[in-house]
């Protein structure tokens, strides 16, 4: 694997992201004549208008004792990549995770009680050998890998995060995709009494859950995507997407489901939940592309998010396919990516 502009888009020593309090956004939406309507609607949208108003503060203690484990696993070289990472306590504690609450600080504060055991996953629709896999077993027979990709939020703001997983294409592989499989459609799990923001709209930005996502198949059979079960060297925290979740680095982070409970092949493209929400501002394909703007802001740079809030954190140009142009700019020879955003 390749990054690309190596000089212009490395990270600096200093580039971690804190942990901010969004406390005051439906506030400040207010002020802005937005209305709590319009925070409900733009969702991620919400979060990048503020991201240039709001500075940090100490994070809020996260109740309960989610734990995670230790994990074995292979480094590949090709996935070593020389990227200052970004802290753990910032990776796990500055997210969008709209089940727990439209804060940043809301999954890390919510979450910690979540079941993730017993968890099981469905694999079903164009498939030849259709299964239900008991994650945690099915995990054990596992040979894992970490690798290290960069993180970029379609809000402009970016974080770099060793993952640990196995690649999407093995589970298809193992299913057998029939000749009329097309699209890989992906499911999160529906339990309104574990996740609050499925319980109350307000609190969960207005989606109509379970969230759901999907891919064309040739996307899903990338080298790159990745079914991952642990971060930092052990298992998903809950507020990450445990036990399972989807990571797809050159896509922007809203493609990445959490907490999966059905993957589903289909000959049909299937719906995603912010394309379902608001099809101007979040298309099917949601490539990283720094000459396609989301409609309130650019995305032709971002925020590498630093400590002292987001007043003194860093801004690096936004490389096209999030840097893995090489391995992936194939895959859409020939689109107009403006028409397939």
């Amino acid at each position: 694997m390749r990054i690309h502009n190596k000089k212009k888009s490395e990270l600096s020593e200093n580039q971690v992201t804190p942990e901010p309090i969004y406390r005051q956004r439906r506030q400040i939406l207010r002020g802005l004549g937005l209305g709590l309507g319009a925070a409900a609607l733009s969702g991620p949208a919400s979060a990048g208008l503020l991201d240039s108003l709001l500075g940090n503060k100490e994070p809020a203690p996260a109740t309960g004792a989610a734990t995670t484990t230790p994990l074995t696993f292979a480094r590949p070289d090709a996935y070593q990549v020389s990227i200052p990472q970004t802290a753990e306590r910032v990776a796990t504690s500055y997210n969008n995770f709209y089940e727990f609450g439209t804060d940043k600080s809301d999954p890390a504060r919510y979450a910690q009680q979540f079941k993730t055991r017993p968890w099981t996953l469905t694999i079903s629709g164009e498939v030849d050998k259709p299964q239900t896999l008991d994650v945690w077993a099915w995990l054990e027979k596992q040979r894992l890998e970490e690798r290290i990709y960069r993180h970029r939020c379609v809000e402009a703001w970016s974080m770099v995060i060793p993952w640990l997983g196995v690649p999407l294409a093995d589970i298809i592989k193992a299913a057998g995709p029939t000749s009329r499989a097309r699209y890989v459609a992906f499911e999160t799990l529906y339990d309104p009494e574990q996740m609050r923001g499925q319980a109350s709209r307000f609190t969960g930005g207005g989606i109509d859950y379970p969230y759901v996502e999907g891919l064309r198949l040739d996307e899903a059979m990338h080298p790159l995507a990745l079914l991952t079960v642990g971060m930092y060297g052990k298992t998903l925290p809950p507020q990450n997407g445990a036990p399972i979740r989807l990571v797809v680095p050159w896509k922007y982070g809203f493609k990445g489901i959490k907490s999966i409970v059905r993957i589903h092949l289909t000959d049909k493209q299937p719906p995603t939940t912010w394309n379902q929400l608001a099809a101007n501002e979040y298309g099917f394909y949601a490539n990283v592309n720094p000459e396609v703007d989301h409609p309130r802001w650019s995305q032709a740079s971002e925020r590498v998010l630093a400590e002292g809030g987001l007043f003194g954190s860093e801004r690096q140009p936004t490389l096209m396919f999030n840097g893995y142009e090489d391995e992936v700019a194939s895959l859409y020879r020939g689109m107009d990516l403006r028409k397939f955003y």
